[in-house]
């Protein structure tokens, strides 16, 4: 049987491929824990420093969490759903936005509730010109479960973000780009290559400088501008003692690309 989820090397870059295009890449929870472990066994492997998500086929990248199986989850009761739910796919998402690692998402299709919600999370976003997303959950009498309550409204503003999380309509790649939820719109079939260009552009640099700066953002989102700085300051602290530091001040003044260790 073939795995939910697909890993591929491509020299420093790491593609995880949502493989069930007969289920629109629906994320079940297989799915879901396997998309965790391998984010876990790529984290402290130095040879890859940039991760790609994409979905299996040309008709989604995920179309969300897979009803059928929630349906099940539901029938069990509330805390069933919850743990095998709600808590489940928040563990996906949040690994996703604090992963030390850029994290881009080559979306080729539909990106409906969970697979929104993975857009949401990670740090980049390239989306096809024929990429539809949707904040669908209300259609199910439920608000979404995967973090799209709290990180679209971060990403779009407060009155945008509910217009479209009370609707349940659909929105166009253009769109998903007016609102900050992608980085780029390129042509059909284009998608993968620009996310792979993409992650080429930030490995020219330190990996240890592009984790810190992940680390800043990402925690420095969710707490006061204060607070924000204090976090700034503790990642630069935390570079200054590298050796990239003195490489890459040396091949600045030295005018020479620098010859980045990772230490």
């Amino acid at each position: 049987m073939t795995a939910p989820v697909l890993l591929d090397r491509h020299g420093p870059i790491a593609l995880l491929t949502i493989n069930r295009p007969e289920k629109l890449n629906a994320l079940d929870y297989t799915t879901n824990d396997l998309l965790l472990a391998h984010l876990d066994e790529l984290e402290p492997d130095d040879g890859i420093g940039a991760v790609v998500i994409t979905g299996a086929g040309r008709r989604a990248f995920s179309a969300g969490g897979d009803i059928h199986e929630f349906s099940r989850s539901i029938a069990d009761g509330i805390e069933d759903a919850v743990r095998d739910f709600c808590q489940r796919g928040q563990r996906m998402t949040a690994r996703l936005e604090d992963y030390p690692k850029p994290v881009i998402a080559a979306v080729n299709g539909l990106a409906y509730g969970g697979g929104c919600e993975i857009t949401e999370a990670v740090h980049l976003a390239v989306a096809c010109e024929s990429a539809l997303f949707a904040k669908p959950e209300i259609n199910i009498g439920i608000p979404p479960t995967f973090g799209g309550t709290q990180r679209l409204p971060r990403l779009a503003g407060r009155k945008r973000a509910l217009e479209l999380l009370l609707t349940g309509d659909s929105f166009s790649a253009a769109r998903a780009f007016d609102l900050g939820l992608v980085n780029q719109v390129v042509a059909d079939g284009r998608e993968l290559d620009a996310a792979f260009a993409l992650a080429e552009r930030i490995l020219r640099h330190s990996p240890l400088a592009a984790s810190r700066i992940l680390t800043a953002v990402t925690r420095g989102l969710n707490t006061t501008i204060t607070e924000g700085l204090r976090i700034e300051q503790e990642q630069f602290a935390r570079m200054a003692a590298t050796r990239d530091v003195h490489e890459g001040l040396a091949a600045w003044i030295e005018r020479r690309m620098p010859d980045y260790q990772g230490a």
